[in-house]
């Protein structure tokens, strides 16, 4: 008892107030995250598209989020953390009702697009506002926790909307718009302003930082990890579009997709906590490594599924690759990101999310219908296996610039909405100067 009473507070104690707010926000949301996980399966068996149309939709999920990362990303360094993101929330559940309600194809594909627009404008924020309120040591704990948060709401909402489904597929939207603007609320109402920046700009006087994006497209280390989670990320995605398809074909139910899938949050609720601990201190170019090849393994093996078993083992093996990328890349990003352009890196490296989001839907669609159902998925075998090399390749690079960029001033007090920071610590972040941008040395 006393070994997990400690193992509990090591995992859990110590985090500040805010962060506890974002997560809570962050489980509420994801318990409510149906329609994504069902629009494949809507969009053929409901709406009447074909698998090309239904990946034509969900790709122009991806290329709205593909903007609402990039101007999300920007507004949350110029605008402010909050209100970017209770405007992301706001909107992304009205396109989430108006998408319910959508008939014609061209209505749903622009409402799919708004949609992406504005539900992931919201992905720079909350990365950035994790960053602001957690001190560095404590950030792989802290993403590990928020990591779990969103698979245990995962894992319920896959089974719980599978149900629902059945009741109605209008059903699904209206949850999903509902928990978004719940969370929307908790941070809005419960955190107040986390950037850093702030303080010092209104002591000083002077503007916001402007350039980043001119910056970011001169640093190749950091675009170079952006293109090999762009490759990662257009297999892990199979499993939104192409795998229900490729269940469906196998004479499974909509009910069974669910129940398989939240497979996937069950192992990771069950064993993300342990994933701290597991990679601690262990060289992270080799653990993004290992994790490719497994996930590449995961989605290979699905050629050859044919039963709901055997669908569950697969999604078992590719959920084991997910959790140890993760965290990694949890924390790397915050240790490439310089404090003061924070939620322009973070908008950058989800966009590669997008872009997958958008590529991925269609030529995986494009690639089932006419080289057939194993060359898609031996196809992201092999991807998983190339991208592992380039871990290794590019690993010490990476870790170079993310030593250079250590900050060298302590992380400043977030501020809890409807209190106010101690005289001391007001005067501090008034005073302190600006961390120093390092200067970008070749990759």
């Amino acid at each position: 008892m006393r070994t997990v009473q400690g193992w509990f507070r090591d995992t859990t104690g110590g985090l500040p107030r805010a962060f506890w707010y974002l997560w809570t926000g962050t489980l509420i949301n994801r318990l409510g995250s149906f329609v994504l996980v069902f629009l494949a399966i809507y969009l053929t068996r409901e709406r009447g598209f074909s698998a090309a149309q239904a990946g034509l939709v969900i790709g122009l999920w991806g290329v709205g989020g593909a903007v609402g990362t990039t101007v999300g990303g920007i507004l949350t360094d110029r605008w402010g953390r909050r209100p970017t993101l209770f405007t992301a929330h706001v909107g992304a559940a009205t396109m989430m009702l108006s998408l319910g309600f959508a008939r014609p194809l061209w209505a749903v594909a622009v409402g799919a697009l708004l949609l992406g627009t504005f539900a992931e404008a919201a992905r720079p924020v909350f990365g950035a506002m994790m960053i602001d309120v957690v001190p560095e040591k404590d950030r792989l704990r802290a993403f590990s926790l928020n990591y779990w948060a969103i698979n245990l709401g995962f894992a319920c909402a896959a089974v719980l909307a599978g149900f629902a489904a059945q009741a109605g597929f209008l059903l699904l939207f209206v949850v999903d718009a509902a928990t978004t603007l719940v969370t929307a609320l908790i941070v809005f109402i419960r955190v107040g302003e986390t950037r850093r920046a702030s303080a010092v700009v209104a002591a000083r006087g002077g503007p916001a930082p402007r350039g980043a994006l001119r910056t970011i497209a001169t640093d190749r280390i950091f675009l170079g990890f952006v293109v090999l989670n762009l490759f990662a990320a257009m297999v892990f995605l199979q499993h939104i579009s192409m795998l229900p398809i490729a269940m469906g074909d196998a004479g499974l139910s909509p009910a069974t997709y669910g129940s398989v899938i939240a497979l996937n949050g069950v192992l990771i609720v069950v064993g993300q906590l342990f994933v701290p601990r597991l990679i601690r201190g262990r060289s992270r170019s080799h653990v993004l490594a290992l994790a490719s090849v497994v996930m590449g393994v995961g989605f290979g093996l699905t050629a050859f599924a044919d039963a709901v078993w055997f669908f569950g083992l697969t999604v078992l093996i590719w959920t084991l690759g997910e959790m140890l990328s993760s965290p990694s890349n949890a924390t790397l990003i915050a240790e490439l990101s310089p404090a003061e352009m924070r939620g322009r890196y973070q908008g950058v490296f989800s966009l590669s999310w997008q872009v997958a989001g958008a590529v991925a839907p269609i030529l995986g669609g494009v690639v089932r219908e006419h080289a057939g159902n194993a060359a898609l998925w031996l196809g992201c075998a092999a991807i998983g296996g190339v991208t592992a090399v380039a871990h290794l390749v590019s690993g010490p690079a990476r870790e170079r610039r993310a030593t250079q960029l250590q900050p060298r001033t302590e992380p400043v007090v977030p501020v809890i909405a409807g209190q106010h920071p101690a005289p001391q610590a007001a005067e501090a972040a008034a005073t302190a100067p600006a961390e120093p941008v390092p200067a970008r040395t070749p990759a």
